[in-house]
């Protein structure tokens, strides 16, 4: 598990707030209690890593002015009150402002413990969310996690810039591994619901009946959780192993596409990991169900096919977890370059960050193997090559590509270092960073 979700609890009674405290601290949150809202406001902020539960009734900033000037900074804070028995039509209103909830006291402890429990998840999937804006909200940001200069991956580039503009439903296929649902996600940051919710969902991880209440309600009193179409509202609902929907969620989903608005009320993005989009997805599918996501489809290029993408990535992997280990990279042989870029990689991109890891951990102790790497116990070598080729130029250019990266990065952009280890004059050395759209000031 992550670090404990924070709960301010203000309330100017002392029992009050200490028997609050103690409750949640045992139920696993870090409680922080304060006297009074104006303490509390001292230490929460936009992106405070909790949520808050207030009493309504407290002197100098009463339970009202405090919600006002919480969701001010941040207008997704989830913010539990407490109130008296008097005083509903002040916590109903409360709500209309955007309280998360409210309390009469005196309350079941359980009930809280509920309450605490949904509005923690809220905040944990809008602080995940913004993570995710930060790594993702710009095409610079993109283009390091979708690297690579291919055809392949120059379409899907394009695609998540147009489909993300789009409120229609996206359909994301492609092999295990290749990053759909890191698209799916890449899809929601660059459109104009970056902001909102983006809730996902894997289909595969409930039995039909279960799965359809998650996804659409009803919500039973002893659930914990939201219906993810509410969690998303505003935002986008991506559904993981989409073609494993049953007929009930099939059909409860087909009557949601068709009552949104305009815009939608939810951005709709489907994953299969079937590695065609066509008749093999049409069985799974009800056929007016599978048409509308019949617009918008992208299918994830293998790694096999991502050209000097392979090296580029192979070689970032390495440098992240080098920075992770704190050890050296060792540059790779050219024939070892050769078989990174000839592999099958049947599990794509995620079997390439296991090998770069393997190998940074194997250098590290002053050994390493890439083609052992690349094998599987019971494969001999010949298997380890794709039976698809590439021209030797390719293999040339990639690999010199990916040995002046490196050896910039190990030199933090040192143009003296590079020419002196690569044995390069400046001006050949410029002209190959020029070709190769490497920019000294990405190193620096």
């Amino acid at each position: 598990m992550g670090q404990a979700m924070k709960i301010a609890i203000v309330d100017d009674e002392v029992d009050m707030r200490e028997s609050i405290g103690q409750w949640l601290a045992l139920a696993g949150y870090d409680a922080q209690i304060y006297a009074s809202a104006r303490d509390a406001l001292k230490q929460i902020d936009a992106n405070y890593p909790g949520i808050v539960i207030t009493d309504l009734k407290m002197p100098e900033i009463d339970g009202m002015q405090f919600l006002k000037k919480l969701l001010a900074q941040d207008s997704s804070l989830p913010v539990i009150m407490f109130t008296g028995p008097g005083d509903v039509p002040l916590a109903v209103e409360a709500m209309r402002l955007g309280a998360f909830d409210f309390l009469e006291k005196p309350f079941d402890p359980q009930r809280l413990s509920a309450l605490a429990k949904k509005a923690s998840a809220s905040r944990r999937v809008t602080l995940d969310n913004r993570q995710l804006r930060r790594e993702l909200s710009d095409t610079t940001q993109l283009s390091k996690k979708l690297i690579g200069k291919s055809k392949p991956m120059n379409k899907l580039r394009e695609d998540i810039l147009d489909f993300g503009l789009s409120d229609g439903p996206v359909l994301i296929s492609g092999e295990t591994g290749t990053g759909k649902t890191l698209v799916a996600h890449a899809l929601h940051a660059v459109g104009n619901r970056a902001g909102k919710a983006c809730i996902l969902m894997s289909c595969s991880a409930f039995d039909e009946a279960s799965l359809a209440r998650r996804l659409f309600g009803p919500i039973l009193p002893e659930d914990d959780f939201l219906p993810a179409v509410e969690l998303a509202r505003g935002g986008s609902l991506i559904l993981e192993d989409f073609h494993v929907l049953g007929a009930a969620a099939q059909s409860q989903l087909l009557n949601f596409l068709n009552k949104q608005g305009d815009p939608a009320d939810v951005k709709i993005i489907a994953i299969s990991n079937l590695q065609t989009v066509g008749q093999s997805l049409q069985d799974c599918l009800r056929k007016d169900l599978f048409y509308r996501f019949d617009a918008l489809q992208m299918t994830l290029p293998p790694l096999r096919q991502r050209g000097d993408g392979i090296l580029l990535m192979f070689n970032q992997f390495c440098c992240d977890f080098a920075d992770e280990y704190g050890s050296e990279i060792r540059g790779l042989k050219p024939q070892e370059a050769a078989q990174i870029l000839q592999a099958p990689w049947p599990g794509n991109v995620r079997q390439l960050i296991n090998v770069a890891e393997q190998a940074v951990l194997q250098w590290r102790s002053g050994e390493g193997n890439i083609s052992a790497l690349l094998l599987d116990e019971n494969e001999d070598a010949s298997s380890v090559v794709t039976t698809e080729g590439k021209p030797l130029k390719e293999y040339v250019e990639a690999f010199e590509k990916m040995l002046i990266d490196n050896t910039m990065r190990r030199h933090r952009g040192s143009v003296s270092k590079v020419m002196e280890e690569l044995s390069l004059p400046r001006r050949t050395l410029n002209e190959k960073m020029a070709k190769y759209k490497l920019q000294r000031s990405s190193y620096l």
